[in-house]
């Protein structure tokens, strides 16, 4: 028979409802410990601060003034003077001046080719013996004449004008003085025609091309070779509309603009300059820019240790501009959108709106919005609004050097 009061035949409920009740016991002492804890410490303070930082930046000083704008623009190299060599008379090439090639230099009046002279040599020889016997005719008809007014004093009738005019030979002596007048003529002809053999230079000129050689066949304009000027040559420059009443152009009292011409690739840091020469009255069809021609002296460079302009390149032309008065100049970096300027003002951003009387590559011309010693910010900000805090950036103090040095012994 079993034993009614053995511990291990106790229910196993009463075993797990006494471990429920410690682990409850046991929690409730911990809640209660930490909520003691924390009332007895003591409370901060909480303190509200706005922190407020300035940015960095840097600033220029703007002065009012009287500017020149540079008007920078491209332009290509053109020839002042041009022309293709034409004999005026025809034959064979007997003669070729050694620098008549493509790149030489010629002085005006210089031989470039000649032609064979034999036949207007034999032209003028003629055209003498012309004139010598139609000279000598009008030696004899002179001697008729004389005889003929020997014989009308001898005559003690009178007898009319007409007849007079034709007892003196009057006709025939006018007719034989026209003759001599032609004779002269033809010889002065035939003597152009023999000095126009030889073809020479016009002009201080160098050769671009030549197209005839020893022995060529050449007839009155045949084209014989192109030569251009050397003491000038024009850069016809394309200039926006809107900047040509910048340009002074010449009149009775002013010269043009100055001119600064640069090419990099072939110059590299050398410049050459010229002027303003005048305005040419058409539009480009296909830029729609207006063209202004100037002159530069001595393109070559024979004359002074200059870079030489090469035809038909295309060159950097930067035009100085007449003065703008009252204005302030700021390099285009520094406008912001919308034509606006960030001032640095007791310390803090005040955008502003400007007035822009002109712009070119480098500079805003500003007639309104900026005042003489005002701050422009030049430093990109990340949040732009007015009154934004702002700091210029102090520039390092170089270091202090001692007055005295010590030495020693």
């Amino acid at each position: 028979m079993n034993e009614v009061g053995n511990p291990s035949q106790r229910p196993r409920w009463l075993f797990i409802l006494v471990n429920a009740m410690l682990c409850v016991f046991i929690l409730a002492v911990a809640v209660a410990a930490v909520k003691l804890i924390s009332e007895s410490e003591p409370k901060p303070e909480q303190i509200e601060t706005v922190r407020r930082s300035s940015a960095l930046v840097e600033t220029v000083t703007v002065e009012k003034g009287t500017y020149s704008p540079i008007l920078s623009v491209l332009g290509t190299v053109q020839p002042a003077q041009e022309i293709v060599l034409s004999p005026r008379v025809g034959g064979q090439v007997i003669e070729l001046s050694s620098e008549f090639v493509p790149g030489g230099m010629v002085n005006k009046n210089d031989l470039l080719f000649r032609i064979d002279p034999a036949d207007f040599e034999n032209a003028v020889s003629i055209r003498k013996s012309e004139l010598e016997q139609a000279e000598a005719s009008l030696k004899i008809e002179e001697g008729r004449v004389r005889l003929a007014e020997q014989e009308l004093a001898l005559l003690e009738e009178s007898i009319s004008d007409t007849n007079t005019e034709l007892v003196l030979r009057k006709p025939q002596l006018a007719s034989i003085k026209a003759e001599v007048s032609a004779a002269k003529a033809s010889v002065q002809r035939a003597e152009l025609d023999l000095a126009r053999t030889k073809v020479v230079a016009p002009f201080d000129a160098q050769i671009i091309s030549r197209s005839v050689n020893l022995g060529s066949q050449v007839r009155p304009g045949d084209d014989s070779g192109r030569i251009v000027g050397v003491d000038e040559y024009w850069i016809n420059a394309a200039v926006p509309v809107r900047s040509l009443g910048h340009i002074q152009f010449p009149d009775d009292n002013k010269a043009g603009s100055s001119v600064t011409l640069s090419d990099p690739d072939i110059w590299g840091d050398n410049t050459r300059t010229g002027s303003v020469s005048r305005m040419i009255g058409t539009l480009d069809e296909q830029t729609r820019l207006a063209r202004v021609l100037v002159t530069v002296p001595d393109p070559l460079g024979n004359s002074a240790d200059q870079p030489a302009l090469i035809l038909d390149t295309l060159i950097q032309v930067k035009i100085e501009g007449t003065p703008i008065d009252d204005v302030v100049r700021l390099s285009r970096d520094y406008v912001r959108d919308g034509d606006t300027v960030w001032v640095m003002k007791n310390d803090e951003l005040e955008i502003r709106k400007v007035k822009i009387l002109f712009q070119d590559a480098d500079y805003a011309y500003i007639r309104e919005g900026l005042g003489d010693g005002e701050e422009v910010v030049t430093t990109t900000l990340a949040t732009v609004a007015n009154g934004v805090g702002l700091r210029k950036i102090e520039a390092p103090s170089p270091p202090e050097s001692s007055e005295h040095e010590e030495t020693q012994d």
